[in-house]
């Protein structure tokens, strides 16, 4: 250890091997001295042990020391003299002498390349190459980094302090590389602007010169602006929009073609062309012709087509008796109902029906309001909204615009698409539909909009209230057999390759595939059975294995989509008290549930599972309060209300459940449970129920009353001011179910529970 003075450099640093001049005295006759880092009062572990090479004074009288770094030393115990001068014990580590390992040879190699490249980035005269050049000893190349003056004050007492040669080199190359990477970015980006400097003279100058070549050939030189005047003509556009095409058109004019906003402008031109201003498709306004075309592509949906040859009929009288267009007579239609049931298909043939171009949008996740009405032309980027999109692929101003999954509309910080809708399926307003990016106002009053949605609760009301609204229900059994016989069979067919005589299939084994292997209110988990038996059938034939025809069994069939996969199990699940069926919409059309309450020892509470929704949750509530509240005319002892917890489940706990019509379902599951008397297996119900014992009505009959006949019962207990709602039912599927409609829950648990057990469960 050695004693040495200490002098504190604030936020510089001397490394071995440099010479500095400091305007401190050291005093005395000290020869070496440590000279230490220090930044905010906080001194570096490790210093430099420096010679005073010479002592000056300057002019002033303050005097001044030269000083020549020898090697780094480490600080130990500080003392401080009565003059104030500060002693440190100082531990001197100079760098070790002789040949250097593989591994720091390989270091001082790609330093030495790495700093080369940064000198030639530089400009280097080639005098601090051959400084490094001069350099042999290891330590102090690394060192050499202290004199780049890119290095910060926390990266070079990083340097200083550490010790070890090799791990020395590692640290400045690391730190040369950063430098390295950083000027190589910097004179890519330079070269890029200068070679785009010197293309943005090019240009100029080749433009000058086709400029004289077209003077020199007589040639007009405003033939870009001639050619879109000539296109603004022939565009047959409205007074208003040919007006602003033509300030535009003027503004392009005076700017030249070498202005960077020429582009843009010609970009908005071109959009103003490709808008179909003034053509408009030859309307079939035929009647039966569209009752034809609408049979031969759906089955069913009486509904929907009776609407589309109503408006064709309207139009068609319209026009003959001269009656002139009305701007506010649009129909917005809006085809409500679960997937696979034709919404989106239908809209195709409403087109080929009337002769109109078709164009779908979907609207699933849209969630800016720019892709309805367009972006501002001030954004870089700017484009027309869907709409003007859609009239352009279109090619007419009459097209039929299916509007796809419009209940899958969201919003978020960029807007609400739902609210722009607004404007555009408004019949009152969407004759001057304003886009964004046009500025010029659209008649959209002769677009017929068909709007698509699995459910209504998630269109917003506002959207809800300007559409007319046709719901689809799903399809009966039958309806399923005879769709798969006249459509979905034939299709199938054709995609594998198999011609119609090549395989048959009766009419009982597609009843048997609808029931056994679907439950879905449409036909598309339908059709991918029947593709799936096909494709096993055209393997068998194209391998040889059998021979056409192919007359398909039920043992083919099990063969082919596996086993079963739907059961009538109604009378398994309600054999047991506490457990009622009841009926649902979901997204997806009807749907049968099974809502089982059960009773443990225990404190009084209530426990609710199977992912129900907030008013799911309440129906339960009230259903347990009802039933506490009667628990004498139920024939319930009332202290099994104090000794047991109550548990309701809905099974199929992955799926989130919610609505307004379990109530009834909910009272019948305790009341059975209470009472001991099961369920009738055969009876569904649906409807809301309120604390006084009122059955409330509720929506969805139709596709209700489809999954209860799906899933084999017989009987639907509704509201009796559903009574009404039953007509929507098809004939087939009232004729073989019985309806009981209730005022009160008593009338809904007189026909639901059975009533041979009703003795047994009554106190004496």
């Amino acid at each position: 250890m050695t004693r040495l003075l200490l002098v504190p450099l604030d936020d510089a640093v001397v490394f071995p091997g440099m010479s500095v001049t400091l305007t401190v005295d050291t005093g005395g006759d000290e020869e070496l001295v440590l000279l230490v880092p220090r930044h905010d009062k906080e001194f570096a572990g490790v210093g430099t042990v420096a010679k005073v090479a010479d002592r000056v004074r300057l002019p002033g009288g303050a005097r001044a020391s030269v000083l020549e770094g020898l090697h780094r030393g480490i600080a130990g115990a500080a003392s401080t003299l009565p003059d104030g001068r500060l002693f440190v014990e100082v531990e001197e580590r100079p760098d070790p002498t002789g040949v250097p390992d593989g591994h720091t040879r390989q270091l001082e190699r790609e330093y030495r390349a790495v700093v080369e490249e940064i000198l030639e980035l530089r400009g280097d005269d080639g005098r601090i190459g051959a400084f490094l050049r001069s350099i042999t000893d290891a330590g102090s190349l690394a060192d050499t980094s202290g004199y780049s003056p890119d290095l910060t004050f926390e990266q070079r007492v990083e340097l200083l302090q550490t010790i070890d040669v090799a791990a020395r080199l590692e640290l400045a190359l690391s730190f040369q590389r950063e430098r390295l990477a950083e000027l190589q970015v910097r004179k890519r980006i330079r070269d890029d602007v200068e070679s785009g400097a010197e293309k943005q003279q090019r240009d100029y100058f080749l433009r000058k010169q086709m400029e004289s070549i077209r003077k020199e050939l007589g040639e007009d030189e405003a033939s870009v602006v001639d050619e879109y005047r000539t296109k603004i003509a022939e565009a047959e556009m409205p007074e208003a929009v040919r007006e602003q095409a033509e300030k535009e058109l003027g503004r392009l004019e005076r700017l030249g073609e070498q202005t960077a906003e020429s582009s843009v402008i010609r970009t908005y031109l071109d959009w103003l062309i490709a808008v179909p201003w003034s053509k408009r498709s030859d309307e079939r306004l035929d009647p039966v012709h569209a009752r034809e075309v609408l049979g031969r592509d759906h089955a069913g949906l009486e509904d929907v087509k009776d609407r589309i040859v109503e408006y064709i009929a309207v139009k068609k009288l319209r026009v003959e008796r001269g009656i002139s267009e009305d701007k506010r007579s649009g129909a917005i239609l809006t085809l409500i109902g679960p997937p696979g049931t034709g919404k989106t298909s239908i809209g195709e043939s409403i087109a080929r029906a009337t002769g109109r171009e078709f164009v779908r949008m979907s609207l699933g996740g849209v969630r800016d309001e720019a892709e309805i009405r367009g972006h501002r032309r001030t954004y870089i980027g700017a484009l027309p909204g869907r709409l003007v999109r859609a009239l352009r692929d279109a090619g007419t101003m009459n097209p039929v615009i299916m509007l796809d999954e419009v209940d899958k509309v969201g919003a978020d910080w960029r807007g609400d698409p739902s609210s722009a809708l607004l404007e555009v399926l408004d019949p009152a307003q969407n004759h001057s539909f304003r886009d964004h990016y046009l500025d010029v106002e659209l008649d959209l009053s002769q677009v017929l909009f068909i709007a698509t949605a699995n459910v209504a609760d998630t269109i917003p009301g506002p959207l809800l209230d300007r559409m007319e609204v046709i719901r689809f229900d799903g399809y009966t059994t039958s309806e399923k057999v005879a769709i798969a016989r006249g459509y979905l069979w034939p299709r199938q067919l054709e995609r594998n390759g198999l011609r119609p005589e090549e395989t048959e299939i009766s009419d009982d084994l597609l009843q048997t595939i609808v029931t056994e292997y679907t439950r879905e209110a449409g036909v598309r988990s339908l059709e991918r059975e029947l593709g799936t038996l096909l494709r096993k059938t055209a393997t068998k034939i194209a391998s040889e294995e059998a021979s056409a025809p192919v007359v398909l069994d039920l043992g083919q069939i099990r063969a082919g989509l596996g086993r079963q996969r739907f059961f009538q199990e109604s009378a398994i699940r309600t054999a047991v008290p506490g457990v009622a069926t009841g009926l649902a919409v979901t997204g997806a059309g009807g749907e049968v549930l099974f809502v089982e309450a059960t009773a443990m020892p225990g404190k009084p509470n209530l426990t609710l599972t199977g992912q129900l929704g907030d008013v799911m949750k309440e129906s339960a509530q009230i259903a347990l309060s009802y039933v506490r509240g009667h628990a004498d005319e139920l024939h319930v002892e009332r202290s099994r209300f104090e000794d047991e917890a109550f548990h309701v489940h809905v099974p199929a706990g992955a799926i989130p459940k919610d609505g307004p019509s379990a109530g009834v379902t909910m009272v019948t599951a305790f009341t059975s449970l209470l009472t001991g008397r099961p369920v009738r297996h055969t009876v569904g119900m649906t409807g809301e129920v309120t604390l006084q014992g009122r059955v409330l009505p509720i929506g969805g009959v139709k596709q209700k009353v489809l999954a209860a006949h799906a899933a084999g019962l017989t009987e639907v207990v509704l509201p009796e001011r559903n009574r009404g709602d039953v007509d929507e039912v098809p004939e087939e599927v009232r004729d073989a179910m019985r309806f009981d409609f209730a005022m009160t829950i008593d009338e809904v648990l007189a026909v639901a529970l059975e009533p041979a057990a009703l003795e047994s469960a009554v106190q004496p």
